[in-house]
């Protein structure tokens, strides 16, 4: 994110870019991912040069929706769960609330796809801060012990592709939530062959 999107806004301009966000949301949901910023714009109530002064483009605009999605939506969730006495039922939590809310945000994360937002980098904030609750789980004996943070990164991303291939408003996805969490049980669990790092996309910011 440019340094003029990141620093800090007088307040009008933070009720702008609040606006914006929101509208975005509601109108990526009802038109699809590839519906126009001018939209967008009118939406909010806003001129489309103030949309562009804050978000120079859609790959810009869709990182920040996520960036709100995340401290709105899943950092109280992980907070919760790092207090939890249990930690595998606290990744159970976040692992459920992380892929209820790309449901509902199901355009908006199209948008994030097709436009190249998602890189490897985009989910750092998530995966950093979930780090305690897996090492945690690991030390209780509760998560099987071989299991890396990479690993983490690669089962969300298989969690969302379930997406694709379902309505994601029906809730079949909890099926491969559950089959993942049973998985990450070191109970019958069996050797796995060595990690490899998440090659992370060149571009896109990272």
């Amino acid at each position: 994110m440019t340094d003029d999107v990141s620093r800090p806004l007088r307040a009008d301009a933070a009720r702008n870019s609040e606006k914006i966000l929101r509208a975005a949301r509601e109108v990526y949901a009802e038109q699809g991912p590839g519906a126009p910023l001018d939209e967008i714009a009118r939406r909010a109530g806003v001129g489309i040069a103030t949309l562009y002064r804050r978000f120079p483009d859609k790959t810009v605009l869709v990182r920040a929706i996520l960036d709100q999605n995340f401290s709105e939506g899943l950092a109280p969730v992980i907070e919760r769960a790092l207090l939890d006495e249990d930690p595998r039922r606290g990744l159970a939590d976040v692992l459920e609330a992380t892929v209820s809310q790309i449901a509902r945000d199901y355009n908006t994360m199209a948008a994030a796809r097709d436009s190249g937002a998602l890189t490897a980098g985009a989910g750092d904030r998530f995966f950093e801060a979930l780090a305690p609750l897996l090492l945690r789980g690991q030390r209780d004996g509760l998560i099987r012990a071989d299991l890396v943070m990479d690993d983490l990164r690669r089962i969300m991303s298989m969690l969302t592709s379930v997406l694709w291939t379902m309505d994601p408003r029906e809730g079949g996805w909890r099926r491969y939530v559950v089959l993942i969490l049973d998985a990450l049980a070191p109970d019958a669990a069996s050797p796995l062959p060595p990690a490899v790092p998440v090659r992370r996309r060149r571009g896109g910011g990272d």
